[in-house]
């Protein structure tokens, strides 16, 4: 575990955080095996997932990977404007809710309770890989946090820095035999209230994961 470094001031929720198991920095699955087999999942089996398989994913997505504080998805003037949020409905081990990822920590931090796949779903025009997956990854951005660097350009910095997370996420799925699925059209509004994001945060993308169906490509 690296030593806590923090470059930008977030917004932390009040609560008791629950540590996660530690990543794991190597596995059987290399990075080309990783990109070969990398595919938009959109059907689950109704299968929980583990904590552990939990930690590597929000690991992927926005993990301390240096002790300076390096992420790891790379971000403009190492500003990370990205929050990344787990939407719990069927984990071993950790009750349905939402859940804010600490980086520095490692851990989680209950922000609410209940299963909010369905709500999500409907917010994103009814994509039934929401409902079915057995966590959802909701990533969102504190734009301020680039703009006062880089002006105008700070949003396309963000939308890339997104993406760029995502496809960690998608990598790391393979390397755990999961499915996953970038979505980005929802209602902007109803995905902040579900998900009781800060007011400053704005949703950007959703990626639900779980076990691929036997129908799943």
């Amino acid at each position: 575990m690296f030593t806590k470094f923090s470059r930008q001031k977030k917004t932390n929720p009040n609560g008791e955080m629950i540590l996660l198991p530690q990543p794991t920095h190597d596995s059987d699955t290399s990075v080309e095996k990783a990109l070969q087999s990398r595919r938009s999942c959109r059907q689950y089996q109704d299968a929980p997932l583990t904590l552990t398989e939990i930690s590597q994913l929000l690991w992927a997505a926005q993990g301390i990977t240096h002790p300076q504080g390096y992420r790891s998805a790379p971000s403009a003037g190492a500003l990370y404007p990205l929050e990344v949020y787990l939407i719990v409905g069927n984990i071993e081990e950790l009750p349905a809710g939402v859940y804010k990822y600490l980086p520095e920590e490692h851990a989680l931090v209950n922000t609410a309770e209940g299963d909010m796949r369905k709500n999500l779903s409907e917010a994103a025009l009814g994509q039934e890989a929401l409902r079915e997956g057995a966590v959802i990854i909701l990533i969102a951005a504190v734009y301020e946090r680039t703009l006062g660097k880089y002006g105008d350009r700070a949003p396309r910095y963000v939308h890339m820095e997104v993406g760029c997370a995502a496809q960690n996420v998608y990598l790391q799925a393979v390397s755990l035999e999961l499915g996953t699925v970038f979505i980005g059209a929802f209602y902007d509004e109803e995905v902040k209230r579900i998900a009781q994001l800060e007011k400053e945060e704005q949703p950007l993308c959703l990626l639900p994961v779980g076990v691929k169906s036997a129908f799943a490509p």
